[in-house]
């Protein structure tokens, strides 16, 4: 099972209007893109890139371009069990 993903806060606040913080759910390396395609249209959530750190395997600290999605706080602990109960499915666990 791969590293699992990081629920992080992104300061997206426009000029002088409090709006709830949003938080990015990292997708893992090899997530299959009906998995990607499902949960985008299931929640309300952006796909995004974002810059990150591996920590595994060969790829101990390289930085690579990943996608994520980023929505709500709610919504992204959400999106997080729903892509990972989805993974296990797909791979029969």
């Amino acid at each position: 099972m791969p590293e699992e993903p990081t629920r992080e806060p992104q300061a997206e606040q426009n000029a002088g209007q409090k709006e709830e913080p949003l938080f990015d759910v990292l997708v893992p390396p090899g997530v299959p893109r009906t998995i990607i395609a499902e949960i985008a249209q299931k929640f309300d959530v952006e796909i995004v890139e974002r810059k990150q750190r591996l920590k595994f395997a060969n790829m101990d600290g390289d930085e690579r371009e990943l996608l994520a999605f980023r929505g709500k706080q709610e919504v992204a602990v959400q999106v997080e069990k729903y892509m990972f109960d989805r993974l296990r499915d797909f791979i029969g666990e």
